[in-house]
């Protein structure tokens, strides 16, 4: 079976669970699991989990399930965990020296590789071995190291400043991470993740399903 490159958004943001909970039976020394234990991982229904998996190329076998060591790798490579992009991060302020800090991004194929600012306090320091340069040497470096990933982590009000000198400085895709919507040509792929968001849904799920006011 081959794997589908047109994959739904709802579907892709399903399977690094799916990868999480299988790699977790993995290191329990697991050799098989079916789409009905990982549906009652998900709380969802089994035929959507084979639904979703059918577009990645992974397939199992009746009354038996899924082979987790293939599983695992396979998903993984459908993701882009498999191997390693560097990217760049502008903004290291407490959300960036956060992600700054996060070893666990490399397991996921992404490796932060130089940070960027324009506070001189920060410039010449290391978070987690990565070391801040100023913005000014983002251009010349992204060039030098051939990377192609952005993240975004400055104050809303700079955000589509700093996008606009991404695009211009050869960067391909950006995660942004402020609340600003960053305006970009066509050709660029943008991932936006902002925690005020899923905030949002948090207080709008406490109060308001339970009939509560703030």
């Amino acid at each position: 079976m081959k794997a589908d490159i047109n994959v739904p958004i709802p579907v892709l943001r399903r399977m690094p669970s799916y990868l999480s909970f299988v790699k977790t039976l993995q290191k329990q020394g697991e050799k098989y699991v079916s789409s009905t234990r990982i549906a009652e991982y998900m709380e969802i229904d089994s035929t959507q989990v084979t639904k979703d998996l059918s577009h990645t190329g992974i397939s199992g076998k009746t009354r038996v399930g899924y082979e987790v060591d293939s599983f695992v790798r396979i998903l993984e490579d459908f993701l882009g965990f498999s191997r390693v992009d560097g990217a760049f991060l502008v903004g290291a302020g407490s959300l960036g020296s956060a992600l700054l800090q996060d070893k666990g991004l490399s397991a996921f194929g992404l490796q932060i590789e130089a940070a960027f600012d324009t506070d001189k306090t920060k410039i010449g320091t290391k978070v987690n071995d990565i070391e801040i340069f100023h913005i000014d040497q983002f251009r010349a470096m992204a060039a030098e190291r051939k990377v192609v990933i952005g993240i975004i982590t400055v104050p809303a009000e700079h955000a589509q400043n700093v996008a606009d000198l991404m695009v211009a400085w050869g960067i391909k895709a950006i995660w942004n991470f402020t609340p600003a919507r960053i305006k970009v040509p066509t050709h660029i792929v943008v991932q936006n993740t902002t925690i005020y968001m899923n905030l949002a849904i948090l207080f709008n799920k406490l109060y308001n399903d339970k009939g509560e006011k703030k």
